[in-house]
């Protein structure tokens, strides 16, 4: 297919593979790259069957609220839930229970204590929080059942709503706890001194150790956030787990007391809702956009996978993740997607050209995003984007309607850029001069047109065209420039041999160089104009002083004619995309024929009002497209 300048497809690239990696993919690649020879911090041996981990295992694995997954590494690796299972056995209890309840039962204030500190709350007679053992084991005597079997049972259905798949219970890491929890045991009877538990300690503690011992990875993990991050509804199975007001609250520990002593780092540091487990794991909650799970059985002093601390540190950073990163979020960011085959450029063209144009403009995909662009938004597009590429030779992108893009976006987008490179797919951004808040944007994408062919168009009204003309060209559609008989033009179709011989004196030939002005809105109309050789853009002025194209004339066709229905002044400018060539016809002239053969007229009033019947029809069928 020959290349437009403006986004045609190069020619002899190699053939498209049926994957196409994912910013997001290799963004995930590279981060586990980087951290895989990290060999600091020791795996917890307290328990005797953690002890056995491999140290060299590393897994990630994000998952969107939409349901999209992402993984890396040895996210299928099963492991031990650990304390990450706290957060959810406290959901349970506020669904089973009530806030004032398990208020009741346990307090959420973050101690500065180990996890396992024989600490309580003496003034109001209960554990500080969920997320210590303390608390989470005044939870779990919270689990419904009028037994051991029973309680399983319930906590497992719940785990694996989260989860979207069932879940087991790791025997032999559940023998080890229950073997070695001593002094859980003493903390459970400790509580049980107090008053804090009214269930036998060892009933209690024997749903902790379950608990606990619930068999998980790295995927499951990051349902189990994404869960959280859709406010309590599972992005796989789009079962509603958790209500909102419940998620907040699971959400709120998690971010003061989810990293044990080292909380208050961990929310200046990445300013998420997290949770860690001694067998490796960390989780991340992103609200409204995603889950993180990380699994490293290595740990550092405070009981926190070393490697799961690092990801999270520079997901977080990379990707401006930070709770209290400026950011909104609105609507779809793909307020519109349609085909080149089912939306036209604005020049008017005959029926032989848009019938080439509905049967190939599928290969060309328009984007419209809309709203603030940051890391949960453009992965939606991107995704997308990579999708349609399989098919499509270009992409458009417009950004008329983006009011903020952020750094993580800016990045998605250029990597985007880069992935597409290899493949016959071609991407073209327009717009992108339509507000400051694109200014950074702009410039990055600038800097990859060298490396990755990606295009700047002024909008996208310009990249239909020139795709259109690249692909009219490739199909050999051919067009007589410079060479009209008026007999061939549309306006004057049906004329006589003698009234076109009258025509012919009316008829003054311009030329005009690109960029100039041939008509100016507000101008009186003594001349219409048919194109010979070249094109030219109508375009209006909109309330901001911008000026806006409605449309574009190219060989055969006619502007200004509308002078000869009204009279009235220049509605429109028109400007010469390139040097032109027009046929210029003297309104008075005209006018003055028609006195002595009135079909002039007739007929020539009669073409117009079927050329914009005509017009009429395809922008009735485009806005059913675009609605």
């Amino acid at each position: 297919m020959p290349r437009s300048p403006a986004v045609a497809p190069a020619p002899d690239v190699p053939p498209r593979s049926p994957h196409v990696a994912t910013p997001i993919e290799t963004y995930l690649k590279s981060l586990h790259m980087s951290l895989s020879d990290v060999m600091a911090g020791e795996v917890a041996s307290y328990i005797p069957e953690l002890g056995l981990a491999d140290p060299k295992k590393f897994g990630i694995c994000i998952a969107t609220v939409d349901g999209q997954l992402y993984s890396v590494g040895d996210a299928g690796c099963p492991f031990t839930i650990q304390s990450m299972s706290k957060p959810f056995m406290h959901g349970y209890a506020l669904r089973e229970h009530g806030q004032e309840r398990v208020a009741r039962q346990v307090g959420v204030e973050p101690t500065g204590d180990p996890f396992n500190s024989i600490t309580l709350d003496d003034v109001n007679n209960r554990p500080f929080n969920p997320m210590v053992n303390a608390g989470a084991i005044a939870v779990a005597e919270l689990m419904k059942g009028d037994n051991t079997s029973e309680r399983t049972e319930n906590m497992l259905d719940f785990f694996g709503q989260f989860a979207g798949r069932p879940l087991e219970i790791d025997e032999q890491v559940y023998r080890s706890e229950h073997a070695t929890g001593h002094r859980n045991r003493a903390i459970a009877y400790m509580m049980l001194n107090t008053g804090m538990l009214s269930l036998p300690p060892e009933e209690v503690l024997e749903t902790y150790f379950r608990q606990c011992s619930i068999r998980v990875t790295c995927r499951d993990m990051a349902v189990m956030a994404a869960t959280l991050a859709a406010h309590g509804v599972n992005p796989l199975s789009g079962q509603r787990v958790l209500s909102p007001d419940h998620v907040r609250d699971v959400l709120s520990v998690m971010s003061t007391c989810g990293m044990y002593d080292y909380a208050g780092q961990w929310a200046f540091d990445v300013g998420l809702p997290a949770k860690s487990g001694v067998a490796g794991g960390v989780i991340a909650v992103i609200p409204g956009q995603l889950g993180i799970a990380v699994y490293s059985p290595p740990l550092d002093s405070v009981g926190n996978s070393i490697r799961g601390v690092a990801v999270c540190q520079k997901f977080a950073q990379d990707f401006s993740l930070h709770a209290y990163h400026d950011r909104t979020d609105i609507r779809s960011v793909i307020r519109r997607e349609y085909t080149a085959g089912n939306v036209h450029s604005k020049r008017i063209r005959p029926a032989r050209e848009s019938a080439v144009l509905r049967a190939q403009g599928h290969r060309l995909v328009v984007f419209e995003v809309q709203g603030a662009l940051f890391f949960g938004s453009t992965e939606k597009l991107i995704r997308r984007m990579a999708e349609r590429s399989k098919e499509a030779d270009v992409i458009v992108v417009d950004f008329k309607r983006a009011g903020f893009v952020d750094k993580a976006a800016i990045q998605l987008i250029c990597q985007m850029a880069r992935t597409l490179e290899p493949t016959r797919c071609r991407l073209v951004f327009t717009e992108l001069g339509s507000f400051d808040a694109l200014s950074d944007l702009h410039a990055a994408v600038d800097r990859e047109r060298a490396e990755t062919g990606v295009e700047i168009v002024p909008d996208t009204d310009r990249a239909l065209e020139a795709y259109e003309e690249a692909l009219l060209a490739e199909a050999g559609v051919s067009r007589e420039e410079e060479k009209l008989s008026l007999g061939s033009l549309d306006l004057f179709e049906g004329l006589g041999t003698q009234e076109l011989k009258l025509l012919e004196s009316a008829v003054g030939t311009f030329r005009f160089d690109a960029g100039e002005r041939i008509i100016n809105e507000g101008d009186d109309a003594h001349l219409f104009f048919i194109v010979a050789r070249g094109s030219v853009s109508i375009s209006v002025t909109v309330e901001d002083g911008r000026s806006k194209r409605i449309g574009s004339v190219g060989p055969g066709y006619s502007f200004g004619e509308m002078a000869l229905l009204d009279g009235e002044k220049r509605s429109a400018d028109v400007t010469a995309d390139v040097p032109v060539l027009c046929y210029g016809f003297s309104v008075a002239r005209v006018r003055e024929i028609s006195a002595g053969y009135p079909n002039v007229m007739t007929v020539i009033l009669g073409n117009i009002v079927r050329s914009i019947s005509d017009r009429l029809r395809s922008a009735n069928d485009e806005i059913r497209t675009l609605e």
